[in-house]
């Protein structure tokens, strides 16, 4: 089973494949949840965004890095229509993964988006939205440093409700714990046969059914692939 563009369907067996414009961040866009679950499909949900409903039958893994233009097309263009469609209805609820695999800046962000997380998620989990948006927004080239952790320190004062400072000593005393838990979801990607970013698994956690998605697809492909899912 290739990882190329499109859409890749299979029930769980899907388990052991070897294979710009600037946006206003929502105040008041969809719900935001954490859980120390780990899913049917062998995602461990600790540490992760979950986007929707906690009750939504249709999980979305989204794998992303932060560094990559093409997942920053995808919410541009794509994301905002899923969730008024599949995310507000109930239907889909979207776990973020982080995916840095372009280089070390990637990492470094991946490390703050979790540090970010963790400030946020027990009484204001809407704050990680708008810091994750803010982040894409201020997207520069891959390697040009905008990146380093410096950088991404000022992007996340200029967002309300988060506490750079806090950040800062998060990043300081947890990225050596941090770090290791990436790698796994990293990891994990690859098994499935994902190499980059952005890449998605929808898996039905009642049927056990699920597919992939590779690249910055149109809505249209979700659509498809949320129905097959759904039908298999």
């Amino acid at each position: 089973m290739a990882a190329t563009g499109g859409v890749v369907y299979a029930g769980s067996q899907l388990e052991g494949q070897g294979t710009d414009t600037a946006r206003t961040a929502p105040t008041d866009g969809p719900q935001f949840h954490s859980s120390s679950e780990t899913t049917g499909f062998g995602i461990e949900l600790g540490g992760h965004p979950i986007m929707g409903r906690m009750d939504a039958p249709l999980d979305m893994y989204y794998w992303g890095d932060y560094q990559c233009p093409f997942c920053r097309r995808f919410e541009e263009n794509t994301l905002p229509t899923l969730i008024d469609d599949h995310v507000s209805s109930g239907t889909v609820r979207v776990v973020l993964i982080e995916f840095p695999y372009l280089s070390e800046g990637s990492m470094t962000a991946a490390v703050m988006d979790r540090c970010v997380w963790r400030q946020v998620r027990d009484e204001n989990p809407r704050r990680y939205w708008e810091w994750h948006s803010t982040v894409y927004d201020n997207q520069g080239e891959k390697d040009s440093g905008w990146a380093s952790e410096s950088n991404l320190l000022e992007i996340t004062r200029g967002v309300d409700g988060i506490d750079a400072d806090a950040v800062d000593t998060c990043m300081q005393e947890n990225r050596s714990d941090i770090e290791p838990t990436i790698d796994t979801d990293v990891e994990r990607a690859r098994q499935l046969g994902l190499r980059g970013s952005p890449a998605f698994v929808i898996y039905d956690r009642d049927s056990d059914e699920a597919g992939k998605l590779v690249g910055a697809q149109p809505a249209t492909r979700f659509d498809e692939a949320i129905e097959t899912v759904e039908n298999a």
